[in-house]
């Protein structure tokens, strides 16, 4: 999916109050008269796929299908925080499961790839958990060579 320019596409909608889309098909003429009803899951499809919602519905049906695509044991223990340019990032709850789950990386991947529909995943990056921070405080140095920096 090519990316758009939002701006340009807004300008063409005031200046014409039609947006057209690069190879896109002509919209499909509706059958029946303006104002008659259609049904609720046309419209939502129509919808999607005009305004190329696509990938992100995938996006979220992964993150709330997780603990079934890659079972209960894995679940618990790590959570896919984000994906940006087909990278999903997973954080666990310890390093140990962090070394566990980069150890079979290749293999959850797959998994992703197969079950979740429409998703389109092409590397995993594993992180451990959140860990404090000793570069703002109090008791922090400019240029200091590390935390807690008291040797000379």
């Amino acid at each position: 999916m090519a990316k758009r320019d939002l701006a340009l596409d807004l300008f063409k909608l005031f200046k014409t109050g039609v947006i057209r889309k690069p190879n896109k098909p002509a919209p499909t003429v509706r059958v029946g008269q303006p104002g008659d009803p259609e049904l609720i899951g046309g419209v939502l499809n129509d919808l999607i796929s005009e305004r190329e919602w696509d990938s992100g519905l995938a996006e979220g049906n992964l993150f709330v299908n997780w603990k079934k695509i890659v079972g209960d044991e894995i679940s618990e223990h790590a959570q896919p925080i984000s994906i940006l340019d087909n990278v999903l990032t997973i954080q666990s709850s310890s390093t140990a499961w962090a070394t566990q789950l980069q150890l079979i990386s290749n293999e959850l991947l797959l998994t992703i790839q197969k079950d979740a529909t429409g998703v389109l995943i092409e590397r995993l990056v594993i992180i451990g958990p959140a860990t404090p921070t000793w570069k703002k405080g109090v008791r922090t140095i400019r240029n200091a060579r590390g935390p807690r920096d008291t040797y000379n």
